[in-house]
């Protein structure tokens, strides 16, 4: 993991992510002033024998690209770890920045995109270039049997990693919505079980401002990753 993350940091593959990203971060929001930005591509993080992977769409320009840690220092990581806290996944409700001191419980977060970009809207290209860096994660994250897609781009992702790896979806593909839930058939003879996808709404602003995502709406996604995980022993 320590050099998969080494990887991602130091990735310069997609030109408009890098000249955005690090002009944020020499520009900086006023509120951030006196801060160092983080400026590059964000890894994930979290336990590495997790169960749980939460997968969002990439880092925000003023939360994970400032403090370089995925949903850390902004309104969707608040939401995001306080879900993750109530489900048991979070030793505390608040990411503020890198060194915070929290730990992931049996959970590993990060994104289908892993630099900030303009209108948070990576275009198919940057998504394609970015998305080796998650077949690699998930296939090092190998205790993994609940994948939480966070957003119609997170899920997309998902499906077609998980396609691609031999794993069988339901036909047609299930569409996203929130609360949806897709149970991929196993390879035949793998020892590893194939993991059960839920999707949720991204926790943005756009989202929970609006009404479209409620904390027991976020909620109920986790209660039932946790159950699955429990079912599992």
């Amino acid at each position: 993991m320590e050099e998969l993350a080494s990887g991602v940091a130091s990735c310069r593959a997609c030109p408009r992510l890098v000249a955005w990203r690090e002009q944020v971060a020499r520009e900086r929001r006023a509120a951030y002033a006196a801060e160092e930005y983080w400026g590059r591509p964000v890894p994930g993080f979290g336990d590495p024998r997790a169960r749980l992977l939460v997968v969002g769409l990439a880092p925000a320009a003023h939360g994970a690209n400032r403090t370089g840690r995925m949903f850390t220092g902004d309104r969707s990581g608040d939401w995001l770890f306080r879900a993750l806290f109530r489900a048991g996944f979070a030793d505390r409700p608040e990411s503020v920045r890198r060194d915070d001191g929290l730990r992931l419980r049996d959970c590993w977060v990060t994104a289908a995109v892993r630099c900030a970009p303009p209108d948070n809207t990576p275009t198919t290209v940057e998504r394609e270039t970015c998305r080796h860096w998650l077949v690699e994660e998930m296939a090092l994250l190998d205790r993994v049997r609940v994948v939480v897609a966070l957003g119609g781009i997170a899920w997309a992702t998902v499906l077609g990693i998980v396609a691609a790896s031999g794993l069988v979806l339901p036909r047609p593909r299930p569409r996203f919505g929130h609360g949806v839930r897709c149970e991929p058939a196993p390879l035949a003879g793998s020892r590893r079980p194939a993991p059960v996808l839920l999707a949720s709404y991204h926790p943005s602003q756009q989202n929970t401002f609006t009404g479209r995502l409620t904390e027991e709406g976020l909620d109920s996604v986790f209660a039932t990753a946790r159950g699955i995980i429990g079912g599992l022993g």
